[in-house]
């Protein structure tokens, strides 16, 4: 502001060679880096070299003087209100961002999402887990706020779990709404209509008088899969699992869908109608319990089965240390010693082939693939669960921790990336990954959903910040955030899955 104000001064009324003569040597000895930078930042030569003589030359400074002022004025606002170059250095800087523009499309001020996904006709769909939130799956209404959907589904937080012995279980109520994790909406087929997927953890969060966070055990009936029309906003379809599939402690995180063409062969080879899969996940707490792996589940016939539990692949790196935002993270659960993030398999996404299953752990670096045949070959095979762990495929590191998953009809992979504020993506075709979009704006990229018109869609929640992860304090600041930008190379929903 000082150097403003001496600028000013140039044009205070003063003969016009005291105040060239003036301007020359006070451009020369104060804002040499300023004009070297401004000229450097829109990339004209010609222009660098003409400063260099202006400011060695006053005749030349006298005919250019109120102009190379303004640009110094500018430079010098310019770096008032961007961290790019506040130091005006000369060196390359990281501004923070990269990839397509950015859209700010929807705001949260109440509760923090989770999940989300965007029907073909743009309808907004968000899930929340449960602790003492009102309800868990919403639907935008605006671009700043959000109501229970569908009406009557979302149990009161009363009814969220029990005691038996003293010991907390979620409730087993089938039918109602516990604690949602995630969402995935299929589009419209021969005899069924565009539907929303809601994946029931049956498993809220509990807060005792300290603020000290639990986790009930899942029990049958809770955990779930429904089926919603978007047609008419009413449920179809409800899918529950035995205890030897979903154990009391698992955590179920992500669901997929695979191809019709691929249920119609086998429909002819006269087996039964067959979706995969849904990923299950270990809790999501600092103890050791929960048997990550997959949970496959044929639609046709409710039956369901596991897949790759305990793999090497599946399991979280132990001692994993990310950095959020420059800063090195380590869980500080209230109740809990000082400890490290453990999450294992969590993002996934099928090839639009419906051939090929890419997964995560979120605490790891390394990418990898299985057929989806080896997890959908049922357990009459003896050999089934062996083939399945013999053909997984590292696909190597992808530089950094990732979140969920996405992908669009080009076959690009879309892993969210919350140590980078970034999404990247896996390209089978080149076998790499590359960045996508990078901003400060994306502090932690929850989940992912790719609309039919193009965009990608990702929930923005602050997660690091939550009290459960900084010892019962909330340093989250409201709005959380849908933001969205154009899929490369014009991608869109896949439309073979589903």
């Amino acid at each position: 502001m000082a150097r403003m104000k001496r600028f000013r001064q140039l044009f205070s009324p003063h003969s016009g060679d005291q105040v060239c003569d003036f301007g020359v040597q006070h451009l020369a000895e104060n804002y040499r880096p300023v004009l070297r930078n401004l000229a450097l930042a829109v990339g004209q030569f010609n222009i660098c070299l003409y400063l260099a003589q202006a400011l060695r030359n006053p005749s030349i400074m006298r005919l250019t003087l109120t102009l190379v002022a303004l640009a110094a004025l500018v430079a010098e606002a310019v770096s008032q209100v961007t961290f790019q170059n506040s130091s005006q250095t000369i060196l390359r800087v990281d501004n923070g961002s990269y990839g397509p523009e950015i859209e700010e499309y929807h705001y949260y001020y109440d509760q923090w999402p989770i999940g989300l996904s965007v029907s073909s006709k743009g309808r907004l769909f968000v899930c929340y887990t449960r602790g003492d939130y009102q309800f868990t799956l919403g639907e935008a209404v605006n671009k700043t706020a959000e109501v229970p959907y569908p009406a009557g589904l979302n149990l009161p937080a009363s009814e969220l779990n029990t005691t038996w012995h003293g010991i907390q279980f979620g409730s087993n109520n089938q039918t109602g709404l516990i604690s949602v994790q995630a969402l995935f909406i299929t589009p419209a087929i021969v005899n069924r209509p565009e539907t929303l997927w809601v994946l029931d953890t049956g498993r809220p969060t509990i807060m005792d008088a300290q603020g000290v966070p639990t986790m009930p055990y899942g029990q049958p009936g809770g955990p779930k899969v429904i089926g919603i029309s978007l047609n008419n906003d009413t449920v179809y379809a409800t899918y529950t699992f035995p205890s030897d599939v979903h154990y009391p402690d698992s955590y179920m995180n992500d669901i997929r869908f695979g191809e019709p063409e691929q249920r119609e062969l086998q429909l002819h080879e006269k087996l039964t109608v067959f979706r995969p899969p849904i990923k299950c996940d270990l809790q999501r707490s600092s103890s050791n319990e929960g048997r990550p792996g997959f949970i496959m589940l044929d639609l046709g016939t409710g039956e369901s089965w596991r897949r790759l539990s305990q793999d090497a692949s599946v399991l979280r790196v132990d001692q994993d240390v990310p950095s959020y935002q420059g800063h090195p993270f380590y869980q500080n659960t209230l109740g809990s010693p000082i400890g490290h993030l453990q999450e294992g398999l969590d993002g996934i996404q099928i090839s639009p082939d419906g051939k090929t299953i890419y997964y995560s752990p979120l605490t790891g670096n390394y990418l990898y693939s299985v057929p989806s045949a080896n997890l959908r070959e049922r357990d009459t095979n003896l050999l089934a669960d062996q083939a399945a762990h013999n053909n997984v495929s590292n696909l190597g590191q992808r530089g950094g921790n990732a979140n969920g998953f996405e992908g669009d009809s080009n076959g690009l992979v879309y892993q969210l990336m919350p140590e980078h504020n970034a999404i990247y993506y896996y390209d089978p075709r080149d076998l790499q990954t590359h960045g996508y979009v990078r901003d400060p704006r994306i502090i932690w990229p929850d989940s992912a959903s790719i609309g039919a018109d193009g965009y990608f869609y990702m929930n923005i929640n602050q997660l690091p910040y939550q009290p459960m992860w900084n010892g019962g304090v909330d340093l989250r600041m409201h709005p959380g955030a849908v933001l969205r930008c154009k899929l490369l190379g014009n991608g869109t929903k896949i439309s073979t899955l589903g």
